[in-house]
């Protein structure tokens, strides 16, 4: 797997934390690692991107962007309003695939959910995806909604014959309401694909330090973690219905 593409099911489901816990348990792992943010929006020039706090956050890893726009807005609409050359999925995959070649695992951020347009034509995460032949793992809430939203995602990556290595959950309440609970079960069968990690909430605040320590135990052995998903489902099962 020396290309991972990581999406989300939206906006704000914690891709980029789950990113660097990735990052950060390959790492441990011994390998090298490079992540690349197919398009960066909602930053100027010189800020702080994502590919920077993935690697403010998982250690020495190499950090690259495709390209970069100034409205927080889809990569697509960000570019024409700011008068840049949109970001094509062609791009993507080739900055990609050179960074393959110098490092044991990439992975991939994208922007919001898999569909989001890079470009006029509508070109997208996915398209980048099925140039690279890569895995992909989908980032999705913990509550009330993910269960469409992470279906309507694992549909899309099926239909376009990718493989879905699984799914992570990006940000698990302290206090786990019942939908949250009963949508770690369900999780996976509506994706098709195992779940392969849940990081706590707050987990991008935690000291760099800190961070690097806790993340293996986020993740599933398969993501070079040691998190036990069947321990987890069966710790966060509700009681049955009277």
């Amino acid at each position: 797997m020396p290309v991972l593409v990581i999406t989300g099911t939206g906006t704000e489901v914690g891709k980029t934390v789950t990113t660097a816990a990735v990052a950060a348990a390959a790492v441990a792992a011994g390998r090298s690692v490079a992540v690349l943010k197919a398009a960066q929006t909602g930053v100027g020039p010189g800020e702080h991107g994502d590919a920077a706090e993935t690697a403010r956050l998982a250690g020495p890893v190499t950090a690259a962007e495709t390209a970069r726009y100034p409205e927080p807005l889809a990569p697509g609409t960000a570019a024409r309003r700011s008068g840049r050359a949109p970001v094509r999925p062609l791009e993507v995959a080739e900055a990609a695939a050179k960074l393959a070649t110098e490092h044991d695992l990439v992975l991939v951020e994208g922007a919001g959910g898999l569909l989001v347009r890079f470009d006029e034509a509508g070109g997208t995460l996915a398209d980048a995806a099925q140039s690279l032949r890569a895995p992909v793992l989908v980032v999705a809430s913990a509550g009330l909604g993910t269960l469409n939203t992470t279906e309507l995602t694992a549909r899309e990556l099926r239909s376009r014959s990718l493989d879905l290595l699984g799914v992570v959950i990006g940000s698990w309440p302290a206090e786990p309401d019942l939908a949250a609970r009963c949508n770690v079960a369900d999780l996976p069968l509506v994706a098709g694909a195992p779940l392969l990690g849940v990081l706590p909430d707050g987990a991008g605040a935690l000291a760099p330090a800190r961070f690097r320590d806790q993340a293996p135990g986020w993740l599933a052995p398969r993501l070079h973690g040691r998190w036990n998903a069947e321990a987890f489902t069966e710790e966060q099962a509700p009681p049955s219905f009277p």
